[in-house]
C-alpha cells in the first residue's frame, strides 16, 4: 500500500509539475485561436468563449487582404538558416568529435577545454563584436552571416557530445575492422558510425533547435526579409502603441509545431543517444 501511495503521490506531482512547465506554452496555443479583446480582457479568461482560425486566415491573407507581414519568407529563411547550419556544424561536430576521441596530439585537453569555456560565454555578450566585423565584410542581412554565427555557437556543443558517444565505442572495433583489410575511412562509416548515430542525432537535434529558436543574434545581424527569421518577425506585430498579440500568438505557434514535430520524429533516437552518452569512461 506505501509503495502505490507512493507511486501515486509521484505522478501526481509530476503532473502538476508539467502543467506548470507546460501552461504558458498551452496559453498561446489558446491565444493563438482568440481575439485581441479576449486576449487582454481583465480577468484573465482561462476558457476561451470561442475559438476560431480568423488569426491565421489574416496572417496568410486568406480572407483577401493584403498580408502585412511575409511569415512565408521568414519561413524558408528559417528552415534554409537552421538546417544548413546545423549540417555543418554536425559534420564538423563529428570530425572533432571522434579526432579528440581516438587520437592523441599536442595541446588536446587544452584545445578542447577551449572549446568547452567557449560554451560558458553568452552569444548576445557577443553580439556588438560580431555586428562590428560582420558590418566591415558585408555579412549584415545576409542568410550566410546568420548561418556562419549559429555554426560558431553550436560546435563546440556537438563536438563535446559527440566525442562522449564515440568514448563508449571500443577503439577494438574499428580496429578489427582495419585487420579484416578495412581502411580508416571504411571502419568508420561501417562500423563506427552506425553505431554513433543516436548520439549525432541527439546533437543535430539541439543545434537545430537552437538555431531555429535563436532570437537575439538574430534580431542584430538582420534586416529585412532576405533573412529575417520566424523569432525575429515576431517583433513585426508590434507597434508604437499597440501589440498585436493574436497575430504574435498565432506566429509563435507556427514557430513551435516544426519543432515539436522534428523531436517526435526523432524521439527514438533521441533518447537512445541521450542514454547512451550518459555514462561516461
Amino acid at each position: 500500500m506505501g509503495k502505490r501511495t507512493g507511486k501515486a503521490l509521484s505522478w501526481i506531482g509530476t503532473f502538476a509539475v508539467m502543467l506548470v512547465i507546460c501552461l504558458p506554452g498551452l496559453w498561446v496555443i489558446l491565444s493563438a485561436f482568440r481575439p485581441n479583446i479576449e486576449i487582454l480582457s481583465k480577468p484573465a479568461v482561462w476558457i476561451p468563449n470561442s475559438l476560431s482560425a480568423r488569426n491565421y486566415v489574416a496572417l496568410f491573407g486568406l480572407d483577401g487582404t493584403q498580408v502585412a507581414i511575409p511569415v512565408g519568407s521568414y519561413f524558408l529563411n528559417s528552415v534554409v538558416i537552421a538546417a544548413t547550419s546545423t549540417a555543418i556544424a554536425i559534420l564538423i561536430g563529428i570530425a572533432g568529435g571522434y579526432a579528440f576521441a581516438r587520437y592523441r596530439f599536442r595541446f588536446k585537453n587544452t584545445l578542447f577545454l577551449g572549446l568547452m569555456l567557449s560554451r560558458t560565454v553568452p552569444g548576445i555578450a557577443l553580439s556588438l563584436s560580431v555586428f562590428m566585423i560582420w558590418s566591415r565584410i558585408g555579412l549584415i542581412d545576409t542568410q550566410f552571416g546568420l548561418i556562419l554565427v549559429y555554426v560558431a555557437l553550436n560546435v563546440p556543443f556537438t563536438i563535446w557530445l559527440i566525442d562522449g558517444f564515440f568514448r563508449q565505442i571500443p577503439k577494438e572495433l574499428g580496429e578489427a575492422a582495419q585487420v579484416d583489410g578495412c581502411t580508416r575511412w571504411q571502419a568508420f562509416w561501417r562500423v563506427e558510425f552506425p553505431l554513433a548515430r543516436s548520439g549525432i542525432a541527439s546533437a543535430a537535434i539541439f543545434a537545430f533547435l537552437t538555431s531555429w529558436n535563436e532570437y537575439a543574434l538574430a534580431s542584430n545581424l538582420t534586416r529585412s526579409t532576405d533573412s529575417k527569421t520566424l523569432p525575429v518577425g515576431l517583433m513585426d506585430f508590434t507597434a508604437q502603441f499597440t501589440i498585436d498579440w493574436a497575430g504574435m500568438c498565432a506566429l509563435a505557434v507556427i514557430i513551435i509545431v516544426p519543432a515539436l514535430i522534428l523531436t517526435f520524429i526523432v524521439q527514438k533516437h533521441l533518447i537512445a543517444g541521450l542514454t547512451f552518452g550518459g555514462v561516461k569512461g
